[in-house]
């Protein structure tokens, strides 16, 4: 019996595929850390937390692959404008050719697939210094690469939203919603398939819009009234609240200062001392202190202090709900 031959599709699905890359190394020490900018450290961060993804290509491990993709990146130089390692972007409203566009997503993914070799060998371990920046060099060609492919297809989202013609929509909402996907379709394209990268991502675009012009038609039946800044959750509660504790503290500073509660001598000093209450209207307040602290004033016991502080507040509180909440 004759064994049938892998067709093209197999064989190639071998060779390139979408990789994943969930990160288990650790940050490096804080003396390390501290010799990053605060946006190179939350670059850095934010590495080691979101699962990473590479469209791998057979010739990222062939000879010279680093030269051939990133030279710049690889030599820790800085990618500029006149730099080789940039596609020089088509005027604005033209399309990027075939030949540049698979150059910059050979060199997008090559970025992110060296990016994914250095998490795996540091997989469980701390990133040293060396590494660390090495890892943020290959994230800054990334997202150079990702924007060049942004800034040569950002015109299909209005395209793709004025195709689909839905109504009832704000039309920035679904404007966000395409660039949502219009990133996603970069991260998950694969360029050796032999397609244009707006064939894969006009189709992204418009599922996208559909589900969320859904989405908002499901939560609009059970919502029928659309967003109003004056009809949310106002203050008045915590407002009345304070204005409440306000009135109330007042008036309890009334009744200290007249001793209309009827408080003695020794539980308006024990008040005085334990919460820094004033004893008469010339007086001032003092700082509050501990019980231990009152009792060693008094010289007696802190369950002794506890016992008139707690007879006193009583005595508060009882003309406090006849003058205040009575009226």
């Amino acid at each position: 019996m004759k064994q049938s031959k892998p067709n093209k599709t197999t064989k190639r699905s071998k060779n390139t595929a979408l990789r994943k890359l969930t990160p288990t190394c650790k940050l490096p020490t804080g003396a390390v850390m501290r010799r990053f900018s605060a946006r190179e450290a939350q670059r850095l961060r934010l590495r080691l937390v979101e699962t990473l993804e590479c469209v791998y290509s057979p010739k990222f491990s062939r000879s010279g692959a680093e030269k051939r993709f990133a030279p710049e990146v690889a030599r820790g130089e800085r990618i500029g404008q006149d730099s080789p390692a940039v596609v020089a972007l088509p005027k604005r409203g033209a399309s990027l050719s075939r030949e540049d566009e698979v150059e910059l997503f050979l060199r997008y993914n090559y970025c992110r697939y060296r990016m994914m070799r250095i998490l795996k060998a540091f997989a469980g371990k701390r990133l040293t210094a060396e590494a660390a920046r090495e890892l943020l060099a290959w994230d800054a060609g990334a997202l150079h690469y990702r924007d060049q492919i942004i800034q040569a297809n950002l015109g299909l989202v209005p395209s793709m939203v004025e195709r689909s013609k839905l109504t009832g929509v704000d039309f920035s909402e679904l404007i966000s919603e395409g660039q949502l996907a219009l990133l996603r379709s970069v991260d998950k394209f694969d360029c050796s398939r032999g397609f244009k990268f707006s064939t894969y991502a006009c189709r992204a675009i418009l599922t996208s819009i559909s589900r969320a012009v859904a989405l908002m038609s499901r939560y609009r039946s059970q919502f029928p009234t659309e967003y109003d800044p004056d009809l949310q959750r106002g203050d008045y509660i915590e407002t009345r609240r304070a204005d409440d504790e306000a009135y109330c503290m007042q008036e309890l500073l009334g009744i200290l200062a007249d001793n209309t509660a009827e408080l003695t001598v020794t539980e308006q000093r024990v008040l005085s001392e334990r919460f820094g209450m004033k004893r008469g209207r010339r007086k001032k307040a003092g700082d509050p202190k501990t019980l231990r602290q009152v009792a060693e004033v008094f010289g007696v016991t802190k369950e002794r202090v506890r016992q008139i502080q707690n007879k006193a507040l009583e005595k508060l509180r009882d003309v406090l709900d006849e003058e205040v909440f009575a009226a």
